[in-house]
């Protein structure tokens, strides 16, 4: 990465497609802009195995306005990743061949990897020893073990673990949650099949982790309903801290209601409402299996990990 160059970076997940563009000197980024799209690429996934042509359509759309502002804003280049749904459905290289089209070709990157970068963009706000990095996507959920100290190079991070489970909201959502609202059975089994897949994440621990610092869409998304938020604000979420209790209270209060009724909830996108439920137990059971009582939210992700790596390729 070359000090003081303006870079873009992309990140398609199953649910949410982002963009951030940044300057970076000296190991510090300011951001220029920042957009999201909610273009549930993952949609009928989990049971058909497939990206849908609409999903894809969706995610090239907000691409290539994306690429776009980029060029626009004077970005050198863009680099874009794809994680969960695009790394495990059959017809990638399709989607690959419809984003190229958009204006970038994304590299499908591995769940280590995505833990990797996101807890390098993690580290660069909340630096220090045994942080639990937890990740909650619509496919599937990076948790990433490790200790990070600022450094005028960047932000140098050593990881203890770092595991990608095929848990995600969108996943749990289309396996189990079949009702609207969830029944209690569906509920219970969901749980169950997440402590199942934690498990084997947690039990290899030698000691816990100091304090948990969460990100993505599940996370904020609970943090601007714990705050009753009616305009989104990220500088109130990075930092802010929701406790177990509360946690467990909004899950909930949406667990019985209908996908109608979570639209109208202060705080919650509308857009998001059909998977929340599914992405609040996940993040319920990483925060129990870790034994902590509160997780720190994080605005930086994947998207400061991209942009911080030097070794990440881009597209000119």
């Amino acid at each position: 990465m070359i000090e003081g160059e303006r870079r873009a970076v992309i990140d398609i997940g199953t649910v949410t497609a982002r963009l951030l563009v940044a300057d970076v000197v000296a190991g510090s980024i300011t951001e220029v802009v920042r957009r999201q799209a909610i273009t549930h690429l993952g949609e009928g996934w989990t049971t058909s195995g497939e990206l849908s042509e609409a999903g894809i359509a969706r995610v090239a759309d907000a691409v290539r306005g994306f690429v776009e502002e980029a060029r626009m804003l004077g970005a050198h280049r863009t680099s874009a990743v794809a994680t969960s749904a695009a790394r495990d459905a059959s017809n990638g290289a399709t989607f690959l061949d419809a984003l190229e089209a958009a204006g970038v070709r994304p590299e499908i990157i591995s769940g280590e990897r995505e833990g990797y970068l996101t807890f390098l963009g993690v580290a660069y706000g909340f630096p220090g020893d045994r942080i639990l990095m937890a990740d909650v996507g619509g496919g599937s959920t990076e948790l990433v073990v490790g200790s990070a100290h600022r450094s005028v190079d960047g932000c140098p991070v050593s990881i203890d673990i770092a595991r990608s489970v095929d848990i995600g909201s969108r996943r749990v959502t289309e396996l189990f949650l079949h009702s609207d609202p969830p029944t209690a059975r569906e509920i219970d089994q969901a749980a169950g099949w997440i402590a199942d897949e934690l498990r084997r994440v947690f039990l290899p621990l030698k000691e816990p982790p100091r304090d948990m610092v969460s990100v993505a869409g599940t996370a904020t998304t609970l943090a601007a309903i714990d705050l009753r938020m009616g305009a989104y604000d990220p500088q109130r979420i990075h930092g802010y801290r929701i406790c177990g209790t509360s946690l467990l209270d909004i899950l909930e209060r949406l667990s019985v209601l209908t996908e109608a009724e979570r639209r109208q909830v202060v705080g919650l996108e509308p857009d998001r409402a059909g998977v929340i439920v599914g992405g609040a137990l996940i993040l319920q059971s990483v925060m129990a299996y870790a034994g902590l009582s509160s997780t720190l939210v994080s605005e930086h992700d994947i998207l400061y990990g991209m942009v911080l790596d030097c070794d990440h390729a881009g597209t000119p």
